[in-house]
């Protein structure tokens, strides 16, 4: 395994010198905004990071090994370079095989932040079980990962284009602990509720460390969601946001998206009928998770063993 990883000198250093470590996915910046925004926010994310004592490691698929990792210059040409694959678990060998470039997924960067001894995992929002899934059987891979990888994965809940209510339903089959951070319901990615109660409240980002190392110690596998509301200066409206979101809904049916398309096509629907206010959104609430996952990493720090 250790030949496809290749770790930044920031990473290695971090390794070296027993610093917590956050993972970051890259997907948001292939496909989730035009360059150059996309690479400044990428930018602006590591920075939070390191401003909080924890050391980002941006993951992606570049010259047929797993980035854990990005220097400045390899930043600039992922955000800048055309045709950058979605790569999630199915896609991994392939891409690396090939060599091409690829984004990974909330899936793939838990299994690449595993292979690299990275407990902690931040981004925007997860995948779920979608709407009109009950025909469809769209359902994000992420949910079966958090089932079996232990990743702590910090976001503002899954993301509200999904159905809530069948993504809860799986992730408690699954086994996968929701935890929200000074919350009591499940925030719904541009807003901060929802009307699903959680079975887990934290205060503190050393409580949420504590309930991890306790999960692993006891040998349950699998990883857990820490959802964390966007700031509520941040938040959008909810009638209104949940509105657009319909329509986005309705307009990707009658264009026959689905798979793996549809979340890029709704988020950037989205983006478009929200005049670019749900992108702001999502930056914000970003910014937000790699705050508090980078303090629940140096929280965990030293609490996990991990093999030499």
């Amino acid at each position: 395994m250790e030949q496809y990883l290749e770790y930044s000198q920031e990473v290695r250093d971090a390794k070296i010198n027993d610093k917590p470590i956050v993972a970051l996915e890259s997907t948001i910046i292939s496909h989730g905004m035009p360059y150059p925004q996309n690479v400044e926010m990428a930018r602006e994310v590591e920075q939070i990071v390191r401003d909080e004592g924890a050391v980002p490691a941006t993951i992606a698929i570049m010259d047929g090994k797993i980035k854990i990792g990005l220097s400045d210059e390899e930043l600039e040409k992922f955000g800048n370079s055309e045709g950058v694959a979605k790569v999630s678990r199915r896609d991994l060998p392939n891409v690396v095989a090939m060599k091409k470039l690829g984004a990974t997924t909330v899936t793939t960067t838990m299994i690449c932040a595993e292979m690299a001894e990275i407990e902690m995992f931040v981004t925007g929002g997860i995948g779920g079980v979608h709407r009109g899934a009950e025909k469809t059987m769209d359902i994000s891979a992420d949910l079966e990962e958090l089932a079996k990888t232990n990743v702590a994965v910090v976001c503002a809940g899954a993301k509200s284009i999904l159905d809530l209510g069948l993504t809860m339903e799986y992730l408690e089959t699954k086994g996968v602990p929701v935890i929200g951070y000074q919350t009591e319901y499940l925030p719904a990615f541009y807003t901060r509720t929802s009307e699903f109660k959680l079975s887990f409240r934290a205060e503190s980002e050393e409580e949420i460390a504590e309930t991890l190392k306790a999960k692993w110690d006891l040998g349950l596998q699998g990883g857990a969601v820490i959802a964390n509301p966007i700031p509520e200066e941040d938040a959008m409206d909810e009638s209104y946001i949940n509105g657009i979101i319909s329509q986005a809904v309705k307009e990707a049916e009658t264009d026959k998206i689905s798979g793996k398309d549809s979340t890029p096509y709704l988020l950037g629907r989205i983006k478009e009928l929200t005049n670019g206010k749900s992108l702001d959104a999502n930056i914000a609430l970003v910014k937000h998770n790699a705050r508090v996952g980078s303090r629940i990493a140096l929280s965990l720090e030293g609490k996990i063993e991990k093999e030499v």
